[in-house]
């Protein structure tokens, strides 16, 4: 951490709010709210032993801190929601779900139609939901529309178009589905009154309407209207027969978000449901990926108030399997024990430990799938073992100029990204695969041999006899060759070639040996291009800024390493750069900038 850093972080606050960091190219790389500013910024420069890896990689990355106030955690955790929406940090998680769920709408009309739609848009009507399928938001629909008689046609039904007889009554008229106001036949006042029944139904207020229609049928049974009362009978019946397939619990439980979680060492899995008299009116299930080995507790209360969110929930019950960490005074969360209460826990978690099986058997599919390619490969190859480790060499040297080679790691078929490894050239001058194929195999190896870390069980050579014969002899003289068994892979024909083999060995096109081996060599022959690229890039810039006169290797090296690329070393503020080398030394690269660009 730098002084700057610490004079930052030592003027910060005593109150909550959140705070961001970014990296040296000043990208948003993590985003924290805090019940105090100060205390919690301050910790992670303190005791760094106390946390895991990846807490520690992040602290290593910072080079800049932000901070915005709130009034209480509740409204920090908000805006951190809002940040980590917006900017998707890296070291934040992110809810792996990009569905878009169903809304009803009361459209904003003269006759309001009730129509289903997945786009938000506040302007064009009063929206409900979102519904978790598209089946549950039709029965509502449905009901609704047995209900009350709400037009379904698309007319625009404006005054002077009525009054000029523009339109004429449909079959939904004659079904008695619709009353016509497309010809007047009804007003707008008692098709305003349907509509705001219909609104209840939406609102999962179901009681309003039952009490409505109950007090109508007991009306028209008093004064003898008994047809009256049959019709208000069977939309009571109606009803009861909707509430009966959505109850799960009392119905007196109302107005509540349920949330619960359950997780594995690298994701969580959080499902959300939202109660309405007793019934299920929404549903989802969210899975997380950790990405600083996050608690329980954090996650479900960063998901639960980005859900309430989405769903545009003021719900003031949350329950939850788990204590959320931020307490609210306007919000009760409760974590049931016993009773139906308890049965909505029990309810959530049935569907949550489902996706983390479903999510787990998966994972395992994909793994035997693997081990089935592996066989085949094994008997392809004519190995001894089966190949779970994998290693690929490709060199790189475009031009001619700055050679350097990659390695990738397959660990059961599938890239193994912590074990690639980049190399640059030490002991070949000039443009020579096979005596640079030789330097990083027995590099690559002796250092393994060293840390008594394991060997592959298969090397792949990108190249042809050449190549495999250099990587032979590394091998030859670690004592290797014969305990690895090592392949190359030519090119244009796709052909495997085996040491003292002269004649290569062809694999069908469409077998999954052969795929497998191609998209190993193709993976460490991208992984090797992108370096060479990006050492030639740097080789440039460093050759141009060595040139400036007053400016040195040490400088250019900081300036490099500071700023990633000469763009933005170039766009760099003459502040940002005085911090890195110094203020005469700004002074200088300032001045050349002018001059260059003069």
């Amino acid at each position: 951490m730098t002084d700057a850093l610490k004079e930052r972080v030592a003027s910060f606050p005593d109150s909550p709010g959140i705070y961001r960091f970014y990296d040296r190219d000043e990208i948003l790389i993590y985003v924290g709210k805090a019940k105090s500013l100060k205390k919690r910024v301050t910790s992670y420069f303190l005791k760094q032993s106390q946390y895991n890896r990846k807490t520690e990689k992040l602290v290593s990355e910072i080079r800049k801190i932000e901070f915005t106030l709130a009034n209480t955690e509740f409204d920090a955790l908000l805006l951190e929601n809002n940040f980590i929406k917006q900017n998707q940090p890296k070291y934040n998680i992110l809810l792996k779900d990009d569905k878009t769920f169903p809304y009803l709408c009361i459209l904003k009309e003269k006759f309001p139609r009730i129509i289903y739609t997945r786009k938000y848009i506040p302007r064009n009507g009063e929206y409900f939901g979102p519904y978790s399928s598209v089946v549950s938001m039709k029965n509502v629909l449905e009901l609704v529309r047995k209900l009350y008689s709400i037009r379904t046609c698309n007319l625009l039904l404006s005054k002077e178009n009525i009054e000029k007889k523009k339109f004429k009554v449909c079959l939904e008229y004659h079904l008695g589905n619709c009353k016509g106001p497309c010809e007047g036949l009804q007003e707008q006042g008692p098709y305003l009154q349907e509509i705001a029944l219909a609104r209840n139904i939406l609102k999962g207020n179901l009681s309003v309407v039952e009490d409505y229609f109950q007090e109508k049928m007991e009306l028209a049974s008093q004064t003898l209207e008994f047809e009256k009362a049959e019709y208000f009978k069977h939309r009571i019946d109606l009803l009861e027969k909707f509430q009966s397939k959505s109850l799960v619990v009392n119905r007196k439980l109302t107005d509540i978000d349920v949330v619960t979680i359950t997780s594995s060492p690298t994701d969580a899995f959080v499902n959300f449901l939202q109660i309405k008299e007793g019934a299920i009116i929404f549903s989802k299930n969210v899975e997380v990926k950790k990405k600083m080995e996050e608690s329980d507790e954090e996650i479900l209360t960063i998901v639960a108030q980005q859900l309430r969110i989405e769903t545009n929930s003021e719900n003031p019950v949350i329950f939850s399997n788990i204590p959320l960490l931020v307490k609210d005074e306007t919000i009760e969360n409760v974590v049931p024990q016993i009773g139906d209460k308890k049965k909505l826990i029990d309810l959530s978690l049935k569907n949550v430990l489902y996706l983390k099986a479903k999510k787990e058997i998966s994972k395992e599919e994909v793994k035997i799938k693997n081990i089935e390619v592996l066989k085949g490969l094994q008997k392809d190859l004519q190995l001894k073992k089966l190949p779970r480790i994998i290693e690929c060499f490709d060199n790189s040297n475009l031009g001619g100029t700055d050679p350097v080679a990659s390695m990738v790691r397959f660990v059961d078929g599938k890239p193994d990204k912590k074990g690639y490894r980049h190399f640059n050239i030490k002991t070949v001058e000039g443009p020579d695969d096979f005596a640079s194929m030789k330097e990083i195999v027995g590099r690559r190896y002796h250092r393994l041999i060293e840390e008594n870390t394991e060997l592959p069980d298969l090397i792949i050579v990108d190249g042809g006899k050449g190549q495999l014969s250099s990587a032979v002899e590394a091998l030859n003289e670690l004592q290797l060759y014969g305990p690895i068994p090592i392949i190359g892979i030519a090119k244009r024909l796709e052909e495997i070639y085996y040491p003292e083999d002269p004649l290569p060995l062809h694999i069908s096109k469409k077998s999954q040996s052969l795929l497998l081996i191609q998209y190993i060599r193709d993976e460490a022959h991208r992984f090797a291009i992108n370096f060479h690229r990006q050492k030639r890039s740097n080789n440039t810039i460093f050759s141009e800024l060595e040139n400036i006169q007053g400016i040195g290797k040490k400088t250019t090296d900081v300036l490099l390493s500071t700023f990633k690329s000469f763009k933005k070393i170039k766009d760099a503020s003459f502040e940002e750069l005085e911090r890195a080398v110094g203020k005469s030394k700004a002074e200088i690269v300032k001045s050349w900038q002018q001059k260059r660009e003069s």
